[in-house]
């Protein structure tokens, strides 16, 4: 997997790249799947160039920094977040109904509040062009089975530090906490 510099919103490519993007974002995915390397199996083989094929080391000065070696994925047809504020897209939800993906929450909350306690807000993951849907749990589990939903439930809450609470210094209370894992399946998983 290669990161470029490429910016685009909306699935349109931007003319003009943000010099070292690619990189910072790999260096950024590296970092958390290295953390959570304890708690959850990932795809990621190296980030080592000369742990590459053989066939990729003529391009080392492009990939270095910005690239992985990775394994092949399946990856899951729902989005994994876990919500420790009430913003975004669960903040317009919670304004209709007091619910965020199903799940009741106090009354009297404004936007960007901290929640009691981090919840599990799966959504759709839609092809390119449309945007993701808000599921709740139960329809999480229509999706994947109730299973594999229960597991991906618990890892995404699991590796939250402290159950959500990170960067509890000043100016941190209206901070919006979303994390999205997608689980792979190797195929020596299969059978699970």
């Amino acid at each position: 997997m290669v990161a470029t510099d490429r910016i685009s919103a909306f699935d349109v490519v931007m003319p003009d790249p943000i010099p070292d993007k690619g990189m910072i974002l790999t260096q950024i995915s590296l970092f958390w799947f290295n953390l959570m390397q304890s708690t959850v199996d990932n795809h990621v083989l190296s980030s080592q160039v000369e742990d590459y094929p053989k066939a990729c080391r003529p391009y080392a000065d492009a990939l270095i920094g910005r690239s992985m070696l990775v394994r092949k994925a399946q990856p899951l047809p729902v989005e994994c977040v876990v919500r420790g504020y009430l913003s975004g897209s669960g903040w317009n939800s919670y304004k209709t109904s007091r619910q965020v993906c199903g799940i009741e929450l106090p009354a009297g909350l404004k936007e960007s509040d901290r929640l009691p306690e981090p919840i599990f807000t799966p959504s759709t993951k839609e092809e390119l062009g449309t945007h993701d849907i808000n599921i709740d749990f139960e329809e999480a589990c229509r999706r994947i089975g109730r299973k594999l939903a229960e597991r991906v439930c618990e890892l995404s809450l699991a590796i939250l530090p402290e159950r959500g609470r990170p960067g509890r210094g000043k100016g941190d209370h209206h901070r919006r906490h979303q994390i999205r894992v997608r689980p792979h399946r190797r195929a020596a998983d299969s059978h699970r």
